[in-house]
């Protein structure tokens, strides 16, 4: 009998000894599996955190033991562990955190008080609630941010900038440009795929030392959503009073160590607002995570777009206030076609060390009959056009390594880089038929080629960035990146043609340094400093087309900035500051010649200067208010044309002040509803260098409300509420002054349905 006690003793030491609680922690709203997550026991000091596939094993763990589980962004749980041999954890996204992880600005996960740079992130509960039908609606609400809504999802860009149709802008995926370098084109956007977004991260101000050429003004990452650790679907269909439909869909899961997400949306726009302005859009993602062991992961991700509008040009002043929005251009168009793929391996060989490397396949075709490209000829009922063709291929690879070290808590990213891209660009006169009225109505193609080439784009570069804690609380970040790019230039038409540059070869090379200082001074506050350059290479067409001889050089942006942050107390929200001063040299000008014509230039000295901030703020418990906004400079340093210098002058399209303010309600006692309303200002600006002529810009109101009910959610979103007569641009040029027009008053109306399942 003592032998049985002592064995049956021994057994339940061994036991207790053992016992342990497993399950995994995921993402409340995406699924999504959350590795690094810490799950501490409250009742001792015993804890673990969890690994790559998001598991925790918590060793001398019972049920009905209360854990702690926390991580960076994410709203800290106490709970207590269930019976079940296996539980799920979920963590809900912080409503405002000044901590968040971030990934591009240094290529690599980092705390966002970490990094000494302007950065927004617009969370994946922002994009839910919003429920825009193009993406400026988004991008607008970030400090320092316009995206200019030219219709259709069509759209160019003002970040630190004025509103320009220039390379100065980086648009990428996962980390990945979404175009090459060199072959930029100001509706890139077009090519994302909503559906597929978890959220976004916008770096303002130079960001070439980690990315290169193009990321001048700002940079913009769209992350994609990774697979959910439990099976998931959503459907959502919407409609709106000015001819818009849309359907989203969305599905994801994990089988053991296999995640599968695939999403994408249709739509389609018939009889606008403006004549002629009919598209439709078809975006498609699948994604497929393969964990091959708890070091090792192998992502693959596939992107597929195809786009197609009517092109809509720009009103004179007595259509536009007239609200008389008939459209002269009536064949225009613009068909996009694109492909992208990326393969990545990510391998952790040990606490300090891990490696990335990505290989990536882009396919990508633009054909235009553009409305821009219309001309008068005479003759008042000819005028003359072009159709075009853009296309290039890609072949990438981008290996990255990063280690860390304990001295100093410093670390260092290093990586290089090839990309290969033949591109093709094709253009052919057309003659033209107008009517009395002024319209547009007809075109004949012609044997008449004014351009036919092909460039091999190759980009090749290596870069680093250093970190390390200088001193207790004060963190030091340096980076460098060199860039060469090889423009192989094959032209198939005779010296005498339109664009008649002879074959020959372009190089250009650029260094590119970083310096940044991070200091918090705790409880939340903070403030940086730092110094980036940004250069953009001359774009293809800027090079080549129209071109007797390449003349141009890239353009440099050497950027100083400082700002800080600070978090309210008891969580109720958080502020960021930051002033900057930009100087531009080099920069490319589009010069008009004694005879009419226009030609691109390094002309350009120019300096941008202005202030950015970023409130967010709970005045009660269930009411928000957000404010993003800015006060800006941009003017001529230098800039001679035809003679006549336009020094000290002001840029055109650059307003001074934009703003967007949201107030956004959710009451407790009626949970699952929401009611926002956003007000976004545009204050006035010049529509030309030479400052004869200005826009008094425009305040736009929106208002959203939405319900949640279980699987079920139902939204209206009105777009400019107040039916403002307003121009997302207004330009001048010698010949006419131009207003683009913004939508009216339009309601959206949606139904979505969520699926989750249990495995």
């Amino acid at each position: 009998m003592k032998h049985l006690l002592l064995i049956i003793t021994g057994v339940l030491l061994f036991i207790q000894s053992h016992a342990q609680m497993q399950g995994s922690v995921t993402d409340a709203q995406t699924g999504e599996v959350l590795p690094g997550v810490t799950v501490q026991l409250l009742h001792g000091d015993k804890g673990c955190q969890t690994d790559a596939r998001g598991r925790f094993a918590l060793q001398q763990a019972h049920p009905g033991d209360s854990v702690k589980v926390s991580f960076v962004g994410y709203q800290t749980r106490r709970l207590t562990l269930s019976s079940q041999s296996s539980a799920i954890i979920q963590l809900t996204p912080a409503t405002a955190s000044l901590n968040e992880i971030i990934v591009t600005t240094s290529r690599d996960k980092q705390s966002r008080t970490d990094a000494p740079v302007a950065i927004s992130t617009i969370s994946t509960q922002e994009i839910r609630d919003t429920k825009a039908t193009s993406l400026e609606q988004l991008l607008n609400k970030v400090s320092g941010v316009y995206m200019v809504d030219l219709g259709n999802e069509q759209h160019t860009m003002a970040i630190r900038q004025p509103i320009g149709y220039k390379s100065l802008f980086l648009y990428m995926e996962d980390g990945i440009p979404i175009r090459t370098t060199g072959d930029f084109n100001h509706n890139a956007l077009i090519e994302i795929n909503m559906a597929a977004l978890r959220n976004i991260e916008v770096v303002r101000g130079p960001a070439s030392s980690l990315y290169g050429s193009e990321a001048v003004g700002g940079a913009v990452n769209f992350i994609t959503v990774a697979p959910s650790l439990q099976p998931t679907a959503r459907a959502q269909v919407e409609i709106s009073d000015r001819g818009y439909k849309r359907a989203d869909f969305n599905a994801s899961s994990t089988f053991n160590k296999v995640g599968i997400s695939i999403g994408g949306y249709y739509a389609d726009q018939r009889n606008g607002y403006m004549d002629h302005s009919d598209f439709h859009k078809l975006a498609l993602t699948g994604r497929v995570d393969y964990q091959i062991s708890d070091r090792t992961k192998w992502i693959n991700s596939m992107t597929l777009t195809d786009y197609y509008t009517d092109q809509v040009g720009g009103l004179d002043s007595a259509h536009f206030y007239a609200k008389d929005y008939r459209n002269f251009q009536t064949f225009s168009y613009r068909k996009v076609n694109a492909l992208r793929y990326r393969s990545t391996l990510e391998h952790t060989w040990n606490n300090t060390d891990r490696t990335t490397i990505t290989g990536f396949f882009r396919n990508n075709t633009i054909e235009q009959n553009p409305f821009y490209a219309l001309k008068t000829l005479s003759n008042p009922l000819k005028a003359a056009g072009e159709i075009n063709d853009d296309s290039f291929n890609s072949y990438g690879l981008i290996i990255q390594h990063k280690k860390q070290f304990s001295w100093k808590n410093a670390s260092i990213i290093a990586g290089v880089s090839a990309d290969y891209s033949p591109a093709t660009y094709y253009a052919e006169f057309i003659d033209v038929t107008k009517d009395a009225a002024g319209y547009f109505r007809s075109y004949q193609t012609t044997d008449s080629v004014l351009t036919n080439y092909n460039v091999g784009l190759l980009n090749t570069a290596a870069y680093a960035q250093f970190d390390m804690e200088l001193l207790r609380h004060l963190k030091f970040v340096a980076a460098v990146r060199y860039d060469r790019m090889d423009y192989d230039f094959d032209n198939h038409l005779p010296p005498s043609a339109f664009t008649g540059a002879p074959d020959e070869t372009n190089h250009f090379n650029k260094l590119t340094p970083k310096l940044g200082l991070t200091y918090d001074f705790g409880q939340h506050r903070g403030m940086y400093v730092n110094y980036s350059v940004g250069f953009a290479p001359p774009n293809i067409s800027e090079l080549y087309r129209g071109v007797k001889v390449p003349v141009l050089k890239p353009a440099t942006y050497r950027n100083y900035e400082a700002g800080g942050w600070f978090g309210f107390a008891d969580d109720k929200g958080y502020a960021d500051i930051g002033v900057y001063n930009m100087e531009g040299t080099n920069e490319i000008i589009s010069v008009k010649l004694d005879d009419g014509s226009y030609e691109n230039r390094n002309t350009g000295h120019t300096t941008h200067r202005g202030i950015e901030w970023n409130v967010r703020y709970a005045i009660l418990p269930a009411l928000w208010i957000r404010s993003s906004g800015q006060y800006a400079e941009h003017f001529f340093n230098q800039y001679v044309e035809k003679g006549v210098s336009y020094e000290d002058n002001k840029m055109s399209g650059a307003p001074k002040v934009i703003t967007n303010t949201e107030l956004t309600w959710k009451p407790a006692c009626l949970k699952g509803f929401r009611l926002a309303g956003e007000w976004q200002h545009i204050s006035s600006y010049y529509m030309d260098p030479q400052n004869t002529a200005t826009y008094a810009g425009y305040d736009l109101l929106n208002f959203r409300t939405g319900y949640s009910w279980k699987q079920f959610d139902c939204w209206v979103n009105c777009r400019n509420a107040a039916d403002a007569i307003y121009a997302t641009t207004a330009e001048k040029t010698t010949y006419s002054t131009t207003y683009r027009p913004g939508p009216k008053r339009t309601f959206n109306i949606g139904l979505g349905y969520t699926f989750n399942g249990k495995k």
